[in-house]
């Protein structure tokens, strides 16, 4: 097994062995669907409409219209420099090794963290069938594994970990036949509820904002941006892409765009479908009695036992699936931070069939711990959603700069109106995060400080002196004001602090706060020619439309 040597600068020296190129369009464009489509949509309609009520329709619209205006960015930026673990390379060539390392560890916190907690949501509905609650005991009453659930959990995590070590193209296959079945089930859920039970009163019950806009906004952390998010899956495996300047762009936009349609069109279905008994007293509890998801128990209401078989088969299959493809991304990135020495140069290590086997494992062990009595899914959701718009949100900086310091760049897809929608997309990503609350914000602050004893340690431990690249301080620093603001604005916010800001001030404070981390982090960029250095040197950087 060869090492994936790196430069003084971070880029992957000569001689190394690569990830194989095997996946085209429709592969990376099922790797990113097959991510928006997980446990989301099992429970995501009913978090959102007992936050926002029939307005939940709105947080939907709102999270679409968000998240596009990232995933554009994004796709600009992957179809330009196709690379795996693609979202902590873009910010290190912008602003160094500090900004990388900081947007591939949100970005590996969350996507390890996924993969596991998908697990448990199969688990969680598993445990409920008839026979599987008299024989077998999975969950203790608080919802965490017990020792026997944390065996069956394992044994899913190895299932993961094999298929992403035998190589990309039998992730990818494997993936596409999954997300077929993933797309299908929401779709025949909605025509079903539709057709056999639909009550437009619902929509106007209570108001149709009973909660206003306070409502339509915390409902977006709760459930609406989890669900939503996972386009950046493609750009993460764009090292392993067949054509990636012309596939990844388009692969990123038809999977935004279609998993949005469908989560729109489930809104639609879950509250026309309601009992107008159960929404007299208010929208606390929506679907009445049942502990089996919400769209299991609306069939069930509505005697279709045909689709809450289906429901049932899909409860395994989506968040399965889901895990899957996490597992891989949490690979790639920390495969990635391995390239840059960020982390132990073990991580970028590459098999014999083309995959970073030690990035694989590592990621299995983690999901192991992560199986332990930790919180539930839902506690944890406004955690994930805020690491993973954490990570986007280098993103739009990073486009920014990477247009003034490499202008000449083939760029397959160019976002519109850039000098716009960057900065738009950087508030957006902001204003979500700001959303999910005081308490996932500090926690996040915390993680990052583990991350960067990992980062000194080993830059320290595990790299010569004269080989450890500057860290180019001065280019980063828009970063610690940004993210101590962040944590502070939680703190007086509306959502989690102690609602210090005015109502509607809060949202122009978080406005104002990001558009003066924007451009002054466009200000600190690394010099054009750090930046030609740095790309020349990095072998995965394709310069052509073959590889």
């Amino acid at each position: 097994m060869t090492a994936t040597s790196t430069s003084a600068d971070g880029g992957l020296s000569a001689g190394s062995r690569h990830l194989r190129r095997n996946v085209g369009f429709w592969g990376l464009m099922f790797v990113s669907l097959g991510s928006i489509i997980g446990s989301g949509w099992l429970l995501g309609a009913l978090t959102a409409a007992t936050v926002a009520g029939p307005a939940s329709l709105l947080s939907w619209i709102l999270a679409a219209a968000m998240l596009l205006v990232l995933a554009l960015v994004h796709a600009e930026l992957g179809g330009a420099y196709p690379m795996a673990g693609g979202t902590a390379r873009f910010p290190f060539f912008s602003f160094g090794p500090l900004a990388g390392f900081a947007s591939g560890w949100f970005g590996w916190v969350q996507a390890v963290t996924i993969a596991p907690i998908e697990v448990e949501a199969t688990l969680s509905y598993v445990s409920h069938l008839g026979w599987v609650k008299d024989n077998i005991d999975i969950l203790h009453t608080d919802g965490t594994l017990t020792g026997t659930g944390i065996v069956i959990a394992s044994v899913f995590m190895l299932l993961f970990t094999l298929i992403n070590a035998v190589g990309v193209k039998l992730l990818s296959d494997s993936n596409a036949v999954m997300v077929v079945w993933k797309a299908l089930v929401p779709l025949l859920t909605v025509v079903v509820l539709l057709t056999v039970s639909f009550h437009s009163g619902n929509f106007t019950a209570g108001g149709f904002a009973p909660f206003g806009a306070h409502g339509v906004f915390a409902a977006l952390p709760a459930g609406v941006v989890f669900a939503t998010m996972g386009f950046e899956q493609a750009i993460q495996m764009a090292g392993e892409a067949r054509n990636p300047q012309r596939d990844l762009s388009r692969a990123v936009v038809v999977a935004m765009i279609v998993g949005v349609v469908i989560y729109l069109l489930l809104e639609v279905a879950f509250v026309g479908a309601l009992d107008p008994h159960n929404l007299v007293h208010g929208w606390a509890n929506p679907i009445g009695k049942g502990n089996f998801g919400p769209y299991v128990t609306l069939a069930s209401s509505a005697g279709i036992v045909w689709l809450a078989v289906v429901l049932y088969i899909d409860a395994v299959v989506s968040p399965a699936g889901t895990g899957l493809l996490y597992l891989a991304t949490s690979s790639r990135l920390s495969y990635a931070m391995g390239s840059e020495r960020t982390l132990p140069r073990l991580l970028s290590r590459v098999s014999l069939r083309g995959v970073p086997l030690p990035s694989i494992i590592v990621s299995f062990v983690v999901g192991e711990i992560v199986f332990l009595p930790f919180p539930s899914w839902q506690s944890l959701v406004g955690l994930i959603t805020s690491a993973t718009v954490l990570m986007y949100a280098f993103g739009p900086v990073s486009l920014h700069a990477l247009r003034l310091q490499d202008p000449d760049r083939a760029r397959p897809y160019r976002l519109p109106a850039w000098k716009v929608l960057s900065p738009v997309a950087f508030v957006c990503a902001n204003l979500i995060i700001y959303w999910s609350g005081f308490e996932a914000a500090w926690k996040l602050g915390a993680s990052l400080l583990i991350g960067l004893a990992l980062f000194f340690g080993t830059r320290f431990l595990g790299v010569p002196a004269h080989e450890r690249p500057d860290l180019h301080w001065k280019a980063s620093a828009w970063m610690w004001p940004w993210l101590g603001g962040l944590v502070l604005v939680g703190y007086l916010g509306r959502y989690g602090g102690d609602e210090t800001i005015p109502e509607w001030w809060d949202l122009a404070v978080v406005t104002l706060f990001s558009l003066a981390v924007y451009y002054g982090a466009v200000r600190a960029q690394m010099p054009r020619e750090y930046v030609n250095k740095v790309l020349a040197a990095d072998e995965e950087v394709v310069l052509t439309s073959n590889g």
